[in-house]
């Protein structure tokens, strides 16, 4: 199973995976507009491959199958300070100006 990986001049991080090499007649239009221009970065057999990145092998391929193609976004920016606030809640050491 072949796929074209292209990456977007417009979304940083984001990729889309297509059967074939600039036929982007799958995947709708409202989601090219937002992808915006496409970079093609490489081609994938992905029969060979065990896994990817940071997406999930199984689900990209079972998307190429069922919709012809799969778009892979980045996962959401960690909050530090949301993480560390719930640390020093946990631990009682959080003052009660903050623990709301």
């Amino acid at each position: 199973m072949l796929s074209a990986v292209y990456k977007s001049l417009k979304k940083i991080d984001t990729y889309l995976f297509i059967e074939q090499r600039d036929d982007f007649s799958k995947v709708p239009e409202p989601l090219l507009a937002m992808f915006g221009t496409a970079e093609l970065v490489t081609v994938l057999n992905l029969s060979t491959k065990d896994r990817l990145g940071i997406a999930d092998i199984n689900k990209v391929r079972a998307e190429l199958a069922e919709k012809g193609f799969y778009l892979q976004i980045p996962p959401p920016p960690e909050n530090l300070l949301k993480e560390h606030l719930a640390k020093l809640k946990e631990q009682g050491k959080l003052s009660e100006k903050y623990n709301k």
